[in-house]
Parts: C-alpha cells; sequence; structure tokens
C-alpha cells in the first residue's frame, strides 16, 4: 500500500514537471512570435533628389507670452498653433511684426516658419514671435545678427506687468480717498 502511495505521488510530480515544461515552452513561442513581428513597410519613397529640410528652433519671449520657433526650408509660409498667420492674427500691424525679421534679412521666401506659441495676448505673443524668428534666423546664418541687432529683434523686451500690492487696487491704483 505505501509503494502504490509513492507510486502516485511520483507519477502526479512526472505530471506537474511536464505541465511545467510545456508551459514554458508554449511561453517561450507567445514572445518569439512578438519579436518576430516587423514593422510596416513604408507607403512612399523619398525622390531621389530629397534634400533634408534645415531645421532650426529657438525661444522667443514678451510679456508672459513664450514662442518656440522652427525655421524650416521652404516657400515662406508661416503657420501659428497649427493655423495660418491670416486666420490667426486679424490685424494687419501684428501680421507685420512678425515679418519683420524676414524681410529685413530679405529671406521671405526662403523659409517656411512653423510656431507654437501661448500665454500673453495677440501683441505679446507677435512679439515673443519675432523675437524668436529673430534668434532661429541667427542660428541658421551669423551674417544676419548684425542688422537683427541693429533693428532691436534679438533684445528680449523685459517689460513684464508690474505686481499688485496690499492695500491697492491694482500694481498703482489706490482706493478712492474719503476724509470720513
Amino acid at each position: 500500500m505505501a509503494e502504490e502511495v509513492k507510486e502516485v505521488s511520483e507519477v502526479k510530480e512526472v505530471k506537474k514537471r511536464a505541465l511545467r515544461k510545456t508551459e514554458t515552452k508554449e511561453v517561450k513561442e507567445e514572445v518569439k512570435v512578438e519579436k518576430e513581428v516587423k514593422p510596416a513597410p513604408r507607403l512612399h519613397k523619398k525622390p531621389k533628389n530629397w534634400v533634408k529640410p534645415v531645421s532650426k528652433i529657438s525661444t522667443g519671449r514678451r510679456k508672459d507670452a513664450v514662442a518656440r520657433v522652427r525655421l524650416v526650408t521652404g516657400t515662406g509660409k508661416i503657420t501659428i498653433n497649427g493655423r495660418d498667420i491670416e486666420d490667426y492674427f486679424m490685424l494687419d500691424t501684428l501680421k507685420l511684426i512678425v515679418r519683420q525679421p524676414l524681410v529685413l534679412t530679405d529671406t521671405n521666401d526662403k523659409y517656411d516658419v512653423l510656431v507654437n506659441v501661448y500665454g500673453g495676448g495677440y501683441t505679446g505673443q507677435t512679439g515673443a514671435i519675432r523675437h524668436g524668428i529673430a534668434r532661429a534666423l541667427v542660428k541658421e546664418n551669423e551674417i544676419y545678427k548684425a542688422e537683427l541687432k541693429k533693428a532691436g529683434f534679438l533684445s528680449r523686451d523685459s517689460r513684464m506687468k508690474e505686481r499688485k500690492k496690499y492695500g491697492l487696487k491694482k500694481a498703482r491704483k489706490a482706493p478712492q480717498f474719503s476724509k470720513r
């Protein structure tokens, strides 16, 4: 009787080992299948005369606005937050301010400008974009530095809103005075 119990327990152990081995084999096979998955093929090939566009990235700031500007070789298109400049800024003066560094360096049709800007209002954003474009142009070509600096496009306009003081309504505006 004791021999039968030993045989049964040995059979159970052998079955357990066999199960473990088959499970590990299956897991290994699944891992192999996952590793063998290849990336999808490209749908289009680049033309032989394709040149990688030159890309210069810089940051411009004004008031509370921060603009990340990317200069890419292209046709002169300006895109701000995924929208064309004509759709983003309604005033012609703001569009003029954004284009000033490109007009000054005569690179209007040479680069596409891609901008992500946040914070501040429209005027702060235009100043930040102009500052960013000027910095990107200097990164692209050091020759532009002298004329951009002379025009004042490379200097960061540090004027910010003054903080509110306690006892006052705004930074300097006091409540109306009364003798009583």
